[in-house]
């Protein structure tokens, strides 16, 4: 018979604080729910995870398929990338960018989101804080909080089209303020900082000697002429203290590939690369092989996307806008579309009254069988946020679903 345990023994704290905290990801929880009805032969139409609905091109799975069969992709690599992955990372960020880098400056990641967090847990100290500019994607505050970090949220509404000012950041900063997160083209909202925002922001972050960690996968979807930039190009003398994630998923159809990047300081590379050799080690070569083969291509299938995006972009705001109820700003970048549902809340629908958005996604997913996230997921209650990285006849299906559910 085993030794009995008191209680608030160590055998009793089951999962550790640290992990416990964790909140599991709206929006894979949202898209989930969505496939599974969708397999129990239900007309769901998901609006909730940010995966354009096209394939993978072409030349890029030939590519993978080739690594697969060469016996040296078998084996180990190195921890931190494949050599002719960074190179080619070094050469498609000058290209696409301006920014000049070394190979020493770029670690390969398991997809963005160990981008995020490897960058994260090398840059911050218990208690460090961390200006996370909101709607911000679910993930984020999460990775500073693992990190030991602490989220500092600074909310912009659709009223400025979802761009914080640098008098709020201002009003958000403290003594113990390290970093700040800076994602333009932006997910959850689409919106995109302009050249001149982003060198205002960038002063104001030299002035008071921050770090920045800025967030670019969605570098190459920008509408309507917008002269943007990235942050360290724009604002040189933020290089040295400045951290880029980005990542082959969104740009190249490759979410289930799991390529992302860190691009940084030496030393803070360095550092995020020798977790992840404790962590995961290398990122499968034939996802590495296939990475390479996407960022020596040229870009004619990316904007082919970026065509059917920006179309169906204008298609979505303008039907939600139909909805008495709604207002949706036009995004511009990224794949989402984020309107303020605040005019439908604390009305009765279906027998009950609705006061949240939480309330409403689920009322939605019941009633007009469409899966989409509550703004409450990207710190914002009041908003929901819906990809429109899926077909076009689904877009129309689905926001016609909801006028007809709120008409």
């Amino acid at each position: 018979m085993g030794a009995m345990t008191s209680p608030g023994s160590p055998r009793d704290r089951r999962v550790s604080q640290r992990i416990g905290a964790i909140a599991e990801s709206a929006t894979l929880k949202v898209d989930a729910k969505a496939k599974a009805l969708k397999a129990e032969g239900r007309p769901v139409v998901g609006f909730g995870a940010g995966e354009p609905d096209f394939p993978t091109p072409g030349y890029i799975v030939e590519a993978a398929v080739e690594a697969a069969r060469d016996a040296k992709n078998h084996r180990y690599t190195p921890a931190g990338g494949l050599p002719e992955l960074k190179k080619a990372i070094v050469e498609k960020t000058r290209r696409d960018s301006g920014l000049v880098i070394e190979p020493a400056q770029v670690l390969v990641t398991n997809g963005g989101k160990q981008a995020i967090y490897g960058a994260f847990a090398a840059m911050l100290d218990p208690g460090d804080e961390v200006i996370v500019p909101a709607p911000y994607w679910t993930t984020y505050p999460e990775s500073i909080a693992l990190a030991g970090g602490v989220p500092v949220e600074v909310l912009a509404d659709e009223t400025q089209d979802y761009k914080v000012t640098v008098e709020q950041l201002e009003a958000a900063r403290t003594e113990k303020t390290k970093v700040l997160l800076f994602v333009s083209p932006s997910n959850p909202t689409g919106a995109v900082y302009t050249a001149d925002e982003i060198r205002a922001i960038g002063a104001w972050v030299e002035e008071h000697q921050l770090w920045v960690l800025t967030d670019e996968i969605y570098e190459h979807l920008v509408y309507d002429g917008i002269e943007t930039g990235s942050l360290p190009v724009l604002c040189p003398e933020l290089a040295d203290h400045t951290v880029i994630v980005n990542g082959v998923a969104k740009t190249y159809a490759m979410t289930g590939w799991r390529v992302g990047w860190v691009i940084g300081p030496k030393d803070i590379v360095k550092a995020a690369t020798n977790l992840q050799s404790h962590a995961t080690s290398n990122v499968a070569n034939v996802s590495q092989r296939a990475a390479i083969a996407a960022l020596e291509g040229d870009l004619s299938a990316v904007d082919e996307m970026k065509v059917a995006f920006d179309r169906r972009r204008r298609t979505i705001v303008s039907m939600l806008n139909e909805i008495d109820g709604v207002v949706c700003p036009l995004p511009g970048g990224a794949f989402y579309a984020y309107p303020s549902v605040k005019g439908l809340l604390g009305k009765e629908y279906g027998g009950r009254v609705i006061e949240t958005s939480a309330e409403l996604s689920e009322y939605i997913l019941d009633e007009a069988e469409v899966a989409i996230v509550p703004g409450e997921a990207f710190g914002s209650p009041g908003y929901l946020r819906l990809s429109y990285a899926l077909g076009d006849d689904d877009i129309v299906e689905g926001i016609t679903r909801l006028q007809k559910l709120f008409g």
